[in-house]
């Protein structure tokens, strides 16, 4: 079977104080999209996974809540343990560069407007930075696809 996928929205970069993502969408159908965030982290410096424990503050990518859609959860890869031998714990971490996806089912196809957001806090091996939260946006028409 072939499938055709095709490039919904434009890349768009999204500069941050210690990461920088890069937003784009693939359209699977006229119903259907995924969206995608590229993060590539400053060097030297790791955000939390989902799933740390205690103070940490983990990734979190939210998209609003619209009649138009319904997101699905986001996908994120496995990721590494740090250890942090100041206080002797260990901890899930993302450094350098990851992908997140995330599935979208529209209710019809069309023009859509889809708002975001990605929180993180970065630490490097010194200190952990004030968290940041960089506003997303995908632009998608599914109409001629």
């Amino acid at each position: 079977m072939f499938f055709t996928i095709f490039l919904a929205a434009a890349i768009t970069v999204v500069h941050g104080r210690q990461a920088d993502v890069t937003t784009s969408a693939l359209v699977h159908s006229p119903k259907q999209v995924t969206l995608t965030l590229e993060v590539e982290l400053k060097p030297g410096v790791h955000v939390y996974a989902p799933g740390v424990e205690d103070t940490y503050i983990p990734i979190a990518w939210t998209l609003a809540e619209s009649p138009r859609y319904k997101a699905g959860d986001a996908r994120m890869p496995p990721s590494r343990k740090l250890y942090l031998e100041a206080i002797d714990e260990t901890v899930p971490v993302y450094e350098g560069r990851f992908r997140l996806t995330r599935d979208v089912d529209l209710n019809a196809p069309g023009a859509v407007e889809i708002e975001g957001t990605f929180r993180y806090q970065a630490c490097d091996d010194q200190m952990c930075y004030k968290p940041e939260k960089l506003t997303l946006h995908w632009s998608l028409d599914t109409a001629h696809q």
